[in-house]
């Protein structure tokens, strides 16, 4: 049954609103992939604040015409799913490579992080970037090493004259015996 006029309207603006909120974005080929997969995707996208969006092209188009995704226009040709991320940076990139990985039909047709197209070859680069809590561990990680090496050497003087003073003693024992 076709979309009422109405109807259309709201999927531009919902799929409008979506994009503005998003940070970065995949757009993937999805033909060939069974739905019960593709319920696995969504659900998997639900627990990594990813919002996944399947409409028509040209619908798309004119949806995110004027967002920072507007460069995904030459890419909406055929079945296409979209993929913003919400939070992180790489979590939709994430999520379409691993998806990839168990489905050789589901292929990323492009991934944008603002403005414009990143080259498909760095997809893994960005699922690999860690997300907003492993980066803050890693800093903090990072920060703390100095500390700890100053503890350590701090706590290792008293401990090498502590050793001095018993050999010096232990000398001296041997000394008079």
């Amino acid at each position: 049954m076709p979309m009422r006029i109405d109807d259309k309207k709201l999927a531009v603006k919902e799929l409008n609103e979506i994009a503005n909120k998003a940070v970065s974005a995949v757009a993937a080929d999805y033909h060939g992939t069974s739905v019960s997969e593709l319920t696995k995707l969504r659900e998997e996208a639900r627990n990594s604040s990813v919002h996944l969006k399947v409409i028509r092209n040209t619908l798309a188009k004119r949806a995110l015409s004027d967002t920072k995704f507007s460069c995904f226009d030459e890419l909406l040709v055929g079945p296409t799913i979209l993929a913003f991320s919400l939070d992180d940076h790489a979590s939709a990139a994430k999520l379409a490579k691993n998806f990839n990985k168990v489905n050789s039909n589901f292929v990323v047709k492009g991934l944008s992080m603002g403005d414009s197209l990143l080259e498909l070859n760095r997809l893994s680069d960005i699922a690999n970037l860690p997300n907003k809590e492993e980066a803050i561990a890693q800093l903090a990680g990072l920060l703390n090493a100095p500390l700890v090496k100053l503890v350590s050497l701090l706590n290792e003087i008293p401990s090498k004259l502590t050793r001095t003073l018993a050999e010096v003693r232990q000398q001296k024992i041997q000394a008079e015996s």
